[in-house]
């Protein structure tokens, strides 16, 4: 068992590393443009000329470390103490901000269109019903426009939010690469099929994943976000009462889990539990070492440990804080470069980031 752990240990310290040179390779083409990306370079001689090159550029290569410096120098420093102001309120407020970044990009790429506001969109989803800090990001949003109007979009202030929240809360720091454009379509619809919702196995999230082109450690990684958060115990009553129809808790739940979530959740099921039972407001590997117990409040999170595809990098990560916080780092970049809008022709930099410019 050691020797896997330490197999997988390594596995995990090759892929930061190999994430860590590609960050590097786009900072300097971005930083000139006679670069281009290794991902990007072709073996047909004749596609040399300047048109060819830009069409084969992907739409991460448009974003850039150096992308507002001239045009919004500020622009980090109104989003960290925007972010830091809120939090400093209601410590809540950095998984939520979390939350809402991954829900905005696993539904046509991170867009911004979880924010638009209208019948029918992603917000109005039955899935995005528990989602907060939209008014964060509009605050914001309003003091960028007074500094720097028609600039910053929307989506690159929610990709930096986020990054802030994990900040705030104890976890690691990423350079964010700006250039993101907003999205004009919002459909729940798609957000009720394509976000995951907390009753789905493992098999179904390592595809949801890979779909986004995220993989089985990125999965697992960024579950743990649940270090910190709550969930409703709505959510959980299954879990409580009735799992799988049998009229009986969970099995797999810890027993005195299990009655303490029963107390808890006694009231109503629209009271909020802690996602992490034993250090819920701290940025820490307690998740993974909580799922070890049979302490994971979601059966999606549980999952992760009893499972051969995932349980490995659980057992790992919930001994190695310092991998767990380099690789967090590295999979939010992931995360926050699927599918951007940022090609010259994609995309649009919102007044408002619950409307569309053409709702002006």
């Amino acid at each position: 068992m050691k020797s896997k752990q330490f197999t997988l240990f390594v596995l995990i310290l090759v892929q930061i590393l190999e994430l860590f040179m590609i960050n590097v390779l786009a900072v300097n083409i971005n930083n000139n443009n006679n670069i281009l990306p290794l991902e990007h370079v072709t073996t047909t001689s004749h596609l040399t000329n300047n048109k060819a090159s830009k069409l084969l550029l992907s739409p991460q290569s448009y974003l850039s470390l150096s992308h507002y410096h001239s045009k919004c120098p500020d622009l980090e420093g109104i989003i960290h103490r925007q972010v830091q102001a809120w939090i400093r309120k209601d410590y809540t407020f950095a998984a939520s901000l979390i939350r809402l970044h991954f829900h905005d990009c696993v539904v046509r790429g991170c867009d911004a269109s979880i924010l638009l506001s209208h019948k029918g969109s992603e917000r109005r989803a039955k899935v995005s019903k528990t989602l907060r800090g939209f008014r964060i990001i509009d605050e914001i949003k309003a003091e960028v426009e007074k500094k720097c109007p028609k600039t910053v979009s929307c989506a690159d202030i929610l990709t930096a939010a986020a990054r802030d929240a994990t900040v705030l809360a104890g976890g690691p720091f990423w350079e964010v690469p700006f250039g993101r454009k907003d999205g004009k379509i919002s459909s729940a619809r798609e957000a009720n099929r394509l976000v995951p919702q907390g009753h789905e196995n493992v098999t179904t999230l390592i595809q949801i994943f890979r779909d986004h082109g995220l993989n089985i450690l990125d999965l697992v990684v960024l579950s743990g976000a649940h270090t910190i958060g709550r969930s409703s115990c709505d959510a959980i009553n299954h879990r409580l009462h009735n799992f799988n129809g049998t009229r009986k808790a969970d099995p797999s739940l810890d027993t005195k889990y299990l009655i303490s979530l029963k107390k808890k959740c006694a009231a109503s099921s629209h009271v909020y539990v802690d996602l992490d039972a034993t250090t819920p407001r701290i940025f820490d590997t307690a998740y993974y070492t909580n799922l070890g117990r049979n302490m994971g409040l979601l059966s999606t999170d549980q999952l992760l440990n009893s499972d051969a595809r995932t349980g490995p990098f659980v057992s790992v990560l919930a001994s190695q804080p310092l991998v767990f916080s380099s690789q967090f780092a590295a999979s939010m970049i992931k995360l926050g470069n699927i599918g951007v809008l940022a090609r010259p022709n994609e995309g649009e930099i919102r007044f408002k980031c619950s409307s569309a410019n053409r709702a002006y």
